[in-house]
């Protein structure tokens, strides 16, 4: 091995390190996995192709936070940002609900927890990760300015000093600290629906039962036990759609309706954004088994479910997972499909 491939080598491992974290930042950024994961692989291709040119005055994991930064930036220039259907639209009675579908780029996007979230031993470092990148303060980061954004990420969610930030941004102390001040400002005028609730890690026992008891309502399509699951002002979402429902009585009316197709489903579950999930498969009346058809992240609080968001798009979705795309009756085993 020559000395320059060693190097190579090493600096390639250098960067990887920092993969999951600098995830993490760019989807709270952008609120799109995807877009996220593009934000990343720039990020590292240019900290590449330009670390003969790293003087080392800052460390590595700084100078690729400014690279990432810059990134991202660049990529909400044109002033696009995420949303969920609550922040879109009134919501509709059962009687009036229509599934309408928006753009992929309108939506506010799940992510894996996996790939957002990096080990890390403190507890409370932990938890403030884990809230950060929830559906409801994700939403509130998209009403923010990009660079307040930024801003209010790096201060509150990653514990920067003013003064790194400062640096990072290139601009003054003073600058980032009204910036901060005008973003917790705006998130604070904010009046959020659908909030999430602190679920435990891992959950508490109530927590478990509570899914256990879900899992059994939506397999056995149980309407009466799943109402008795839900909290009178629960939200349902389901992206690309700009439906959203509330209340026990429109989610399962809609379930009946509209979404009986969904009957005799299976859940495997995930964790999405900090909270607990389930890929739905549904019933293949065709060829048998079980086909994807949503990746759903739920919010719980009190023992109740506050939200059930369903995210359609599972060729997108399943894959970015790890979920295979066929799920066989007889065996209940997976079978990778892409």
């Amino acid at each position: 091995m020559t000395k320059g491939t060693a190097v190579t080598a090493e600096l390639d491992s250098a960067l990887e390190r920092h993969r999951v974290e600098l995830t993490g930042y760019c989807y709270r950024m952008l609120g799109s996995s995807f877009e996220a994961e593009d934000a990343v692989q720039d990020t590292l291709v240019r900290a590449w192709r330009s670390y003969d040119k790293f003087e080392g005055r800052s460390s590595l994991r700084s100078w690729l936070y400014r690279i990432a930064t810059n990134v991202c930036l660049d990529m909400l220039s044109a002033g696009s940002k995420r949303a969920r259907p609550m922040d879109l639209t009134e919501s509709s009675p059962l009687a009036r609900a229509a599934l309408s579908p928006r753009p992929d780029h309108t939506w506010l996007e799940p992510v894996p927890d996996a790939r957002v979230l990096p080990s890390v031993e403190d507890p409370a470092e932990a938890a403030v990760a884990k809230e950060s990148v929830r559906l409801a303060f994700m939403a509130a980061l998209q009403r923010l300015p990009p660079k307040q954004r930024a801003v209010l990420i790096l201060r509150e969610v990653l514990a920067w000093k003013a003064s790194e930030v400062a640096e990072l941004l290139g601009t003054s102390v003073a600058s980032v600290n009204s910036a901060l001040q005008r973003a917790r400002a705006t998130l604070a005028e904010r009046a959020d629906r659908g909030a999430d609730a602190a679920v435990s890690d891992p959950l508490d026992e109530e927590q478990r039962k509570l899914l256990e008891r879900y899992v059994a309502a939506f397999e056995g399509y149980d309407m009466t036990a799943l109402t008795a699951l839900l909290h009178e002002d629960a939200v349902m979402t389901m992206p690309p759609f700009d439906l959203w429902l509330t209340g026990p009585a429109d989610i399962t009316g809609f379930m009946t309706t509209l979404g009986a197709s969904c009957a005799d489903s299976r859940l495997v579950p995930v964790r999405a954004n900090g909270l607990p999930g389930f890929a739905h498969y549904k019933p293949d009346p065709e060829a048998g088994g079980f086909t994807p058809w949503a990746i759903q992240v739920l919010e719980i609080s009190d023992g109740r479910i506050t939200g059930f968001h369903c995210f359609l798009d599972t060729r997108r979705w399943f894959p970015l997972f790890g979920l295979p795309l066929r799920l066989e009756a007889e065996t209940g085993q997976a079978e990778q499909g892409l």
